[in-house]
């Protein structure tokens, strides 16, 4: 299963693919279960890249517990929590994000 995830281009904030539009949690991200959906969202991917609204788009494992997308990768859970360094700021810092981490 896979997700896809950018970065906003306007402030640099990671977010991922769902529901038409981006969100800033990977929780309910839209879910490619094969390769068509796979190249589905990776031409969402590239239209708003050449729009110039997101960069580094890429899609990325996930897996779903409780409903709720979790990347698989730490750097993927890194980017989704926010900065490591200080847990009460950031994504972390939101309940949701919590129980992604």
């Amino acid at each position: 299963m896979k997700v896809l995830t950018a970065n906003r281009l306007s402030d640099g904030i990671a977010v991922w693919y769902a529901d038409g539009g981006w969100a800033e949690t990977v929780g309910h991200a839209d879910i490619a279960h094969d390769k068509a959906a796979e190249a589905r969202l990776e031409a969402i991917g590239a239209a708003a890249a050449a729009n110039n609204e997101v960069v580094d788009v890429n899609l990325i494992d996930v897996t779903v517990i409780d409903g709720v997308a979790e990347p698989v990768r730490l750097r993927e859970k890194i980017r989704a929590a926010g900065p490591t360094i200080r847990t009460d700021l950031g994504k972390q810092a939101s309940p949701e994000a919590a129980r992604a981490a």
